[in-house]
């Protein structure tokens, strides 16, 4: 993960103290902030042992699970026992455990691809070495053995509309389709593909820069349906001038072997009973861990976290005299989140899809995301919304700016740095912010290095005993077999916890949070009627930082 830092801030000067303490300008995008903090009883019931408790518990489950918690391992499955478990001793929610299959993919052997071009036939170079090799191959391709010559069609424009296919000669059905890279999402140009029934894909780079010209590793998603390669620059270039050519004839022959064994991981859900189903705040986590180690920073942290968050709340609720919330609010732990957001994908693509009061997009107002909040060389990171996506519907925007000024407000409060982190979809909010939901939530920091800046302005607040180090890494241990409970910054932990908590008891209290958020959309015709659009989202090729288009 890589954060954008930036930061403004005036300075408060307090009488009989002698540390100048950085805050906000605050903007219109604040909420109300007239409770003291006395008054915020969610945040102070939370105990930062709860959490440390939680993380003892997913280290051990990694201790005998071959030191990892990673999808398809016992350490996984483990922990999901474990969460749903605590929920069922230790809350009174609705709790829900959901399934999707994860393609486990596999290439059993090289493939192959030779071309023949009026009768010269050459067989061209596989490798995953870029400067080696002619062709790659994409993950989740599918399998082929085209043993016999199969007519190449080159696919007008950059093959991302119907129009593009539809205008190709000859037709599609049941060649080797190839299209230049650009315009769209790879994944986009593989369903055409599946849709239009070609018998291969052939995809190729397109030249625009000396790293363009090679084969690149690229990703077509759990859902691709169709065997593909990725060919050069050179190469691609040639066969669609061959195929261009009506004085030509260019075909090709390829085998592509590959495993692509279904196996289910798990979502976990549970639910307030109180609050509209139809108005629903969600708080998410990612459960798993990286094959490489427990993962108890990324994300044992946000798991962790919301366990007590949602404990927490449970115990208030039963209370008399903590008042109910208006809204449904939902704590999720998604799966596979380490694979490319796979396990919120799927939420967020069942619910566009339902029709089930409380289960359809229309139903959620925001969600939360948790992702490592105890990063030892730590910052206060609030997901910046100014920074989402240039395609991010504009539904979305307003409310999302609004969370970032609700997190900044809690660290403001109580006199706390805090560092702004791009909202760039890299993790499990990701997929809500695509479909139109507001998001925000926090960060402590995983590979990117802690300036001298931050680390000033940290000690400046916090003293230099909590301002950790520049020019050293966030969280040394990311993704690593050492990133285990002793890399837990405990202080930074529970500010982070409670900052969360604060931010859902906010969200619980306004009196018409749906207008809150959405304040440029008609409730009645967008929000009750119809879902949002679902935007073009590639969450595997984002989150990997593999190319997108």
């Amino acid at each position: 993960m890589i954060q954008s830092i930036q930061f403004v801030g005036i300075i408060l000067i307090f009488i009989n103290l002698t540390t100048s303490v950085i805050g906000m300008i605050v903007n219109n995008d604040q909420i109300d902030v007239s409770r003291q903090l006395s008054d915020v009883r969610y945040a102070s019931s939370i105990q930062i042992n709860d959490v440390m408790k939680h993380l003892d518990e997913l280290q051990a489950i990694a201790t005998a699970s071959s030191g990892n918690r990673a999808v398809e391992t016992i350490g996984f499955n483990r922990t999901l026992d474990y969460i749903t478990n605590f929920l069922s001793v230790n809350t009174k929610f609705k709790i829900k455990r959901t399934f999707f299959n994860l393609r486990n993919f596999q290439l059993l052997r090289n493939p192959t691809l030779s071309s023949t071009v009026n009768g010269v036939v050459k067989t061209h170079i596989y490798s995953t070495n870029p400067a080696i090799g002619e062709f790659n191959h994409p993950l989740y391709t599918t399998s082929a053995n085209i043993s016999s010559d199969i007519l190449i069609t080159a696919i007008p424009n950059l093959g991302c509309s119907d129009d593009d296919w539809l205008a190709a000669r000859p037709a599609p059905a049941g060649l080797v389709a190839i299209v230049k890279r650009g315009g769209c999402a790879f994944q986009s140009k593989g369903t055409l593909a599946s849709k239009y029934n070609v018998a291969a894909l052939l995809l190729y780079n397109d030249g625009t820069t000396p790293s363009n010209m090679r084969p690149t590793k690229i990703n077509l998603g759990q859902n691709n349906r169709v065997p593909a390669l990725f060919l050069s620059y050179d190469l691609g270039k040639s066969l669609v001038t061959a195929a261009n050519d009506p004085s030509q004839v260019a075909t090709v022959r390829l085998t592509i072997v590959t495993d692509n064994e279904l196996n289910p991981v798990g979502n976990i859900c549970a639910d307030t009973t109180t609050g509209d189903p139809t108005q629903t705040i969600v708080i998410g986590s990612h459960s798993d861990s990286v094959p490489a180690g427990p993962g108890i920073n990324d994300n044992g942290s946000g798991s962790a976290a919301n366990l007590a968050l949602a404990a927490a709340l449970s115990s208030l609720l039963q209370t008399s005299n903590y008042p109910a919330y208006k809204y449904r609010i939902r704590f999720c732990w998604w799966g596979a989140e380490e694979l490319g957001l796979l396990g919120a994908d799927y939420h967020v693509s069942e619910a566009i899809k339902s029709s089930v009061v409380g289960e359809r997009i229309a139903d959620y107002l925001v969600n939360i995301n948790l992702d490592m909040l105890g990063s030892p060389n730590f910052i206060f990171g609030i997901y910046d919304g100014k920074t989402a996506s240039s395609t991010t519907p504009a539904t979305a925007k307003p409310g999302s700016n609004k969370m970032t000024a609700l997190f900044q407000d809690w660290f403001n409060r109580n006199q706390l740095p805090w560092d702004y982190t791009n909202f760039d979809g890299r993790s499990d909010y990701g997929p809500f912010l695509a479909a139109g939901i507001a998001a925000g939530g926090l960060f402590s920091g995983a590979d990117a290095m802690k300036t001298t800046e931050q680390v000033n302005r940290y000690a400046a607040m916090l003293g230099r005993n909590l301002s950790g180090m520049a020019s050293i890494r966030q969280d040394i241990c990311y993704h690593q077999s050492c990133d285990k409970t002793t890399n837990i910054n405990k202080f930074a932990l529970e500010k982070m916890v409670k900052a969360t908590a604060y931010a859902i008891e906010s969200l619980g209290q306004q009196s018409d949070l749906d207008s809150w958020l959405y304040p440029t959309r008609e409730i009645e015709e967008i929000s009750k009627k119809s879902p949002p659009q679902q935007h073009q989202y590639d969450s595997i090729n984002e989150y990997f930082g593999l190319p997108y288009n």
